[in-house]
């Protein structure tokens, strides 16, 4: 929330829903295109998460949080009690590791 209160909108073009946002004391000048759900800075491109320049993501949105738990939850019990699994064996590629 710090972090965001240092940042003033300059332009906004209301019918494309595109902006632009002036990070202070940086000066750096950022387009972020609400209809795309896009910002220059790309953090919520690449992560989909919170970017301190765009709204969140719809996948944070309670909405679509409330949507998970409409589905039954069968309780997994103690992992003592579990049958052995006798199927494919995962094998971490760790070229895909993001840090």
């Amino acid at each position: 929330m710090q972090r965001a209160g240092n940042i003033v909108v300059n332009r906004f073009d209301r019918r494309n829903k595109v902006f632009e946002v002036h990070e202070m004391p940086s000066g750096k000048v950022l387009v972020v295109d609400l209809a795309r759900r896009r910002c220059e800075c790309g953090h919520f491109q690449v992560e989909r998460l919170l970017c301190r320049n765009i709204y969140i993501s719809d996948v944070y949105k309670m909405s679509e949080i409330w949507k998970v738990y409409r589905e039954k939850f069968v309780p997994l019990g103690d992992t003592e009690t579990w049958p052995d699994y006798m199927g494919a064996t995962l094998v971490i590629n760790p070229a895909l590791r993001r840090k």
